[in-house]
């Protein structure tokens, strides 16, 4: 066992209070009262071929999810105007399916351009499985950062998706790095995943140098094979926030579906375990907190941690 694992085992018998405590130091010392906002917009929707466990989106069920084609270059750069006005920092394109291509792509490109010069927000995408070419061109086009989720482990991968393989998500993550974009990657906490799975996973964004960490917790949703999975307890998600913290102490820590009805009261627990950072606007098929309330909760946050 290596020193690292060794101290990864040590932090887990601690109690949630002195694990806490733990993460916000590191919080601190490493990245300062750093926030970091984003916002998205789901793009396309629906009629995905992956048969992604906890997918609204995923064609292999029956849900009441909205199916759209790629919206048009207006609405998209208006999209980004109202995410730099409700005060995030990146703005994301998001669309599903297994992977953008043809004309789509073209479209996307040309919405990347578009953006970076008539709204001047940082632009990202989250499009599935690309190639190194592809992403040279996203990057030529103004794009900063590119989204990939792990989702889970590889050891759990297997019991969350079958059309595509872990090994594919990593490959990638690295053609993005290759290309010059940073990354932003992470995963859902609750979909049935030991603590275990959720450190292997933090110990592989670790090693591929992720710039970014978006935290999800489980919404279960009619429709999908994750519908009736039991809610993680709010401590079990603290632990799991501060453990990504300690192992990811530079990264920040951005928590985004999930964190309004898995944390609900607690949500500010989760910025003194180590988070910091939030999407706000809404997510891919459900709508968020209003953004004036998370603007306010930072204020709050920032006062304590300046204490």
């Amino acid at each position: 066992m290596t020193q690292f694992s060794s101290d990864i085992e040590a932090l887990r018998s601690l109690p949630l209070s002195e694990l806490m405590r733990r993460a916000l130091a590191a919080k601190l010392a490493h990245r300062g009262d750093a926030f970091a906002l984003c916002s998205i917009i789901n793009a396309k929707s629906g009629r995905c071929s992956e048969d992604c466990r906890f997918c609204t989106q995923s064609g292999h069920y029956r849900t009441d999810t909205p199916v759209y084609p790629l919206t048009d270059l207006d609405t998209m750069v208006a999209a980004a105007t109202e995410a730099r006005r409700i005060g995030a920092h990146h703005f994301s394109i998001v669309t599903s399916g297994r992977g953008l291509g043809g004309r789509d792509l073209d479209r996307v490109i040309e919405a990347v351009s578009a953006i970076r010069e008539r709204v001047g927000i940082k632009v990202c995408a989250s499009l599935g499985i690309l190639d190194r070419p592809q992403f040279d061109r996203l990057r030529a086009a103004g794009l900063s950062r590119y989204h990939h989720n792990l989702e889970t482990s590889r050891e759990f991968f297997g019991k969350v998706v079958s059309t595509h393989t872990f090994d594919e998500r990593l490959d990638t993550i690295v053609a993005a790095r290759q290309a010059g974009l940073d990354v932003c990657a992470g995963g859902i906490f609750g979909l049935g995943e030991s603590e275990a799975d959720r450190i292997s996973m933090a110990l592989t964004l670790r090693e591929y140098g992720v710039d970014s960490v978006p935290l999800n917790v489980l919404i279960p949703l009619p429709g999908t094979p994750l519908a009736d999975a039991p809610p993680l307890a709010v401590a079990e998600i603290l632990r799991s926030i501060a453990l990504y913290r300690l192992i990811l102490p530079e990264v920040p820590i951005r928590l985004a579906a999930g964190r309004e009805t898995a944390l609900a009261d607690f949500l500010s627990s989760a910025l003194l375990a180590g988070a910091d950072g939030m999407m706000i606007g809404g997510y891919l098929t459900q709508r968020g907190r209003q953004p004036e309330a998370d603007h306010h909760l930072v204020a709050e946050i920032r006062k304590i941690w300046h204490g």
